[in-house]
């Protein structure tokens, strides 16, 4: 696992170097030198681990990243996933990602999850799954709340990538005080949820935010769908991907 990690590290720093990007760390110091945490990430982007894997570098940490199963559909992704540690999530029966998580966890590795599962079309958070506060509590290890923001200008649902090289585009990754492995999950949950909100709030806040960008959330004066409209169209998606699922069943 290590060389091929080794690799990925030096990739991620080189694109992050043709790219331009600046990346302001803040708050590393809340990421564990050593031992087991959950590092609870905001999804906004379809690019958002690598900020936060590079945030866990700088640590002299290496994260595992939970990652939807049909992502080992695609062959050099299938690759990285079993030379790396990523663990797969089947939505359907995520059971046995969980014990890999957990177990992980256990002997003193910090594991990258995704408390709202899918990107938030808003670019506001999302309601948590319980999933990271399970984990925490059943391993006994702090939950890290982590806001990456800016990322989602490179890739992100229902817009085309950005052009890499040269994109020159700020990204912000805060990491907060960890929380204790403590009381009830779905308690735990919410206090991260608690936790992060205004910590993005306040990212988004310092980050430019130019009036009319599809990337800027609606209440700073962007074209982003509201929450309530995110939810809609999220709605939809998952309906034609059922439809989809059906007639696929059908033609087989």
């Amino acid at each position: 696992m290590q060389p091929v990690f080794r690799a990925l590290e030096l990739t991620a720093v080189t694109a992050v170097k043709v790219s331009g990007a600046r990346i302001d760390f803040r708050g590393l110091e809340h990421i564990p030198a050593e031992g087991g945490a959950v590092i609870a990430i905001n999804h906004t982007g379809y690019v958002d681990f690598l900020p936060a894997a590079l945030a866990a570098y700088r640590r002299g940490r290496r994260m595992r990243f939970m990652i939807k199963a049909e992502m080992q559909q695609v062959r050099v992704v299938n690759y990285l996933i079993h030379h790396t540690g990523t663990i797969p999530v089947d939505r359907g029966a995520g059971s046995d990602a969980y014990r890999h998580a957990v177990a992980a966890l256990r002997s003193g590795e910090v594991v990258g999850v995704y408390p709202e599962a899918t990107i938030s079309r808003s670019f506001e958070l999302k309601e948590f799954k319980s999933g990271a506060a399970r984990m925490a509590l059943e391993a006994q290890v702090p939950i890290v709340p982590l806001i990456v923001w800016g990322a989602h200008r490179l890739w992100t649902k229902d817009h085309p990538r950005a052009r890499l090289i040269g994109s020159r585009i700020p990204i912000t990754v805060l990491a907060g005080p960890p929380l204790a492995p403590a009381g009830d999950a779905a308690g735990l949950s919410a206090a991260l949820r608690a936790q992060m909100a205004p910590m993005l709030a306040g990212v988004q806040q310092d980050y430019p935010h130019p009036a009319g960008q599809y990337w800027v959330p609606r209440r700073l004066g962007g074209t982003a769908p509201t929450p309530a409209e995110a939810t809609v169209l999220d709605e939809r998606e998952l309906a034609q991907r059922a439809a989809h699922r059906t007639r696929s069943a059908e033609d087989g």
